[in-house]
């Protein structure tokens, strides 16, 4: 029988605050919250930001602090000034007689002469330097940015304060904080969970889509000698792609088990929980720590953005609002899905979970915050350019719903259903999505299907935005909230919505009123995800049917235990407290370390070995 990957534990950090608790979620419906959960947030924020709390309850002004420096914002010059940021601009010098001569260092000199140079020694290591002809140079500059708003992470919060990060670029430096964020939320000690699987049984599915393109990644790889400085050593190796899961798995969990990361643009996170979730429900996996890591807010990644027309620039969006007669652009409404808008608002985000299968969660006694039973993705085919869309999304939601009405049946679909759609507030995607979606709807006899659309807060964090999308939609079950389009005014007259149900104000649910959310994923190149998730109720309904009443009772029993270490975890990290797992030079193993027979591996600080003896699926296929 096919397990059931569930969600244990959850955490990450974007322009909204920390991920786990639903605290992230709750910054984005903070203005529909009680003040109880409101305050809570608010002292999650102040925690990751810095912000002095030694007088207890928060200042008014400390609060509109928190509300102004989170979300989509003008970009700050914590990370680049948008105003200043640096080019070299290609001159053509001559001089006036045709003849020009400086003075410089011997030791400056290139490597090769030019041979229309004249060099002549002055001592004391300086050399001049006759140019008969013109000589094309470079000279160090700066402009002001096209694009002047983004979905930056709360402002204050630095990843690489909270561990030695050892010049790492900036996505590793949220990749430890982000998995370290989701481990803490499980109230379950990692050694536990490791001694209670075989060590082949965990699996780490993680990337980012676009690597590390920083100065401490491939930007600098790319850049260095360019500029005249060296490459590091570490450049190449920390700029792979692969490098989120490659550090959660050496430096965070120890992991020796399946390492798996994959890329799929915009679709990445899903790319990765796809994988995940096969091998879960195949029995390969007992344990699945996915995530993505992605740091764009780069100048050099914004202009290759702006370049291909893709990003709301600010001359687009004070012509969206021209009739306003505004001096500079709305920052805050930079990215409005499904309405009028220019292009998408870029963000930078990491967002990891923990899957179990049903029956180590009930063994173990972990929360359940929901269920993924199924992850498709299907490419465009024939493609009239790269970054055009196609029919490969038609397929994946189609295939999500059909697979969740077979679970629950076709009045939960029609009923108590929600989407998050991809929703890049791009003039393309308002049209081609919606059509998608309310077609599909049409088909399933959805006749007002409830659409949440995030990056109306959050900006597009690229690989990571999927993920944003799925601890949303967590966040929409704890708080009976589904999060309005709050940047819009109006929808779009080219916006296919006679099926849907876009609007600006939150949606106030009934507990347990959803059964399900559908996640959907529109990835550059044709890179198309969407995947059913299934509400905690229902995933718990699911599981008490598996098992029984008596095993079920049992394991309420045990989540006490983890739903009180979880709170402590939560409560630490709102009273300043944030901090990251980082193992480096920790419990190393080499050859000495592992115990090799015929039947099993047994490698030091674990309980179980790596079986070696497993009955084969194509046992009897050969024949003479």
């Amino acid at each position: 029988m096919s397990q059931l990957p569930v969600i244990v534990g959850f955490g990450g950090i974007n322009p909204a605050g920390r991920s786990s608790f639903h605290h992230g979620y709750r910054r984005m419906v903070i203005d529909a919250l009680d003040s109880a959960r409101a305050d809570r947030t608010y002292r999650s924020l102040a925690s990751v930001m810095g912000l002095d709390m030694s007088r207890g309850e928060l200042t008014p002004e400390q609060r509109e602090y928190i509300l102004e420096h989170t979300l989509i914002r003008r970009i700050e010059d914590g990370l680049f000034d948008i105003e200043k940021v640096p080019f070299n601009k290609r001159m053509s010098i001559a001089g006036s007689g045709g003849e020009l001569s400086f003075v410089t260092r011997a030791r400056q000199l290139p490597d090769v002469i030019p041979e229309q140079w004249s060099v002549t020694d002055l001592g004391d290591g300086k050399v001049k330097v006759t140019m008969a002809d013109a000589c094309d140079v470079l000279m160090p500059s700066h402009r002001r940015i096209d694009v002047s708003t983004a979905g930056q992470l709360p402002s204050g919060f630095d990843p690489s304060k909270l561990y030695a990060s050892r010049n790492h670029p900036r996505g590793l430096q949220m990749a430890i904080y982000g998995a370290s964020d989701a481990l803490g939320s499980m109230g379950i000690d990692w050694q536990t969970v490791m001694d209670a699987v075989h060590p082949d049984q965990i699996g780490v599915y993680a990337s980012s889509a676009m690597a590390q393109l920083d100065d401490n990644g491939m930007g600098g790889l790319l850049m260095s000698r360019a500029d005249g400085r060296r490459v590091s050593s570490k450049n190449l190796a920390l700029g792979l792609a692969d490098m989120p899961g490659d550090f959660v798995s050496a430096y965070v969990l120890g992991n020796v088990g399946t390492t798996a990361p994959s890329l799929g643009a915009c679709a990445t996170f899903f790319y990765n929980m796809r994988l995940a979730v096969n091998d879960i429900k195949a029995g390969n996996t007992r344990v699945a720590v996915v995530g993505v890591a992605e740091a764009g807010l780069d100048p050099r990644i914004i202009d290759g953005y702006t370049t291909m027309g893709a990003l709301a620039t600010d001359d687009g969006l004070l012509k969206l609002d021209a009739a306003k007669g505004l001096s500079e652009p709305d920052y805050r409404r930079s990215s409005r899905p499904f309405s009028s808008n220019c292009g998408f608002t870029i963000s930078e985000s990491a967002q990891f979970i923990v899957l179990f299968d049903d029956s180590l969660a009930l063994e173990l006694g972990a929360q359940i915050h929901s269920s993924v039973p199924d992850v498709f993705v299907n490419a465009d085919g024939f493609k009239k350019s790269i970054s055009g869309p196609g029919i490969g999304n038609y397929l994946t939601i189609a295939k999500t719903l059909a697979a969740a009405e077979s679970i629950l049946g076709s009045d939960s679909i029609r009923q108590r259903s929600f989407v998050q759609a991809h929703g890049t507030s791009t003039p393309q995607n308002r049209v081609t999505e919606s059509h998608i979606l309310n077609e599909t709807a049409k088909v399933f006899g959805i006749e007002k299907w409830p659409v949440g659309a995030i990056k109306a807060y959050l900006g597009h964090s690229i690989g990571a935005a999927s993920g944003d999308q799925l601890i949303a939609s967590l966040g929409v079950w704890n708080e009976n909230i589904l999060a309005g389009i709050a940047t819009i005014d109006h929808i779009a007259e080219d916006v296919h919505d006679s099926n849907l149900q876009l609007q600006a104000e939150h949606m106030h649910l009934e507990p347990g009123a959803m059964d399900l959310a559908v996640l959907n994923s529109k990835g550059f190149g044709g890179n198309n995800a969407s995947a059913a998730v299934l509400s905690p109720t229902v995933s718990e309904k699911m599981l008490r049917g598996r098992h029984g009443n008596a095993a079920w009772t049992a394991y309420l029993d045990k989540r006490e235990a983890a739903v009180e270490k979880a709170q402590a975890y939560d409560d630490k990290a709102c009273s300043g407290d944030i901090s990251a797992i980082y193992h480096f030079d920790h419990n190393v193993m080499n050859g000495d370390d592992v115990e090799m027979s015929r039947e099993a591996i047994r490698l030091r600080g674990w309980k179980a070995g790596v079986e070696l003896t497993k009955a084969s699926p194509y046992a009897g296929w050969m024949k003479d």
